[in-house]
């Protein structure tokens, strides 16, 4: 009898954990914005490491767009690859704990759908429909930044 109540107790004590966990994965470390956005609260190295990737969005769909432009689909291809799930790679999974599930649905939404553009670029020869897709990539970034904030730690 003592052995089921200390089985049930770890059970207990597991699923108390689980759902701690669980909700962390969720909701990240946030506070609410004063301009109705939610802060995405992180230390000064991880809102770097953030800031970095974002830019490096950015030039990528710079250099995306551009090679659309000149029609040479297989820089498209190789540009596209690189900032997808591919540049993942390195970020700790501590901060992955700290970021909200939707913005973690932006960012890896992001890197599919480079990830897209890198696949369709190797099998169509239309600019417009890769054009299309970076437009709908773009939207992603859109709905990060209207969403979401990284204030300066204090």
């Amino acid at each position: 009898m003592t052995n089921i109540k200390i089985l049930w107790g770890i059970i207990i004590l597991l699923l108390v954990l689980s759902g701690f966990l669980i909700n962390k994965f969720v909701s990240g470390e946030v506070t609410p914005s004063e301009d109705g956005r939610t802060n995405v609260v992180m230390t000064k190295d991880e809102r770097n490491l953030i800031l970095d990737e974002m830019r490096a969005f950015l030039v990528s769909v710079q250099a995306v767009s551009q090679a659309i432009t000149e029609n040479d689909l297989d820089k498209v291809a190789d540009l596209a690859h690189k900032a997808g799930m591919a540049a993942e790679e390195g970020t700790p999974g501590a901060l992955l704990q700290k970021i909200p599930l939707g913005m973690k649905k932006l960012g890896f939404g992001t890197r599919d759908k480079f990830d897209e553009i890198s696949a369709t670029a190797k099998t169509t020869k239309d600019p417009l429909v890769l054009r299309k897709q970076l437009d709908a990539l773009m939207q992603n970034c859109i709905a990060c930044h209207a969403i979401y904030r990284l204030p300066e730690p204090h």
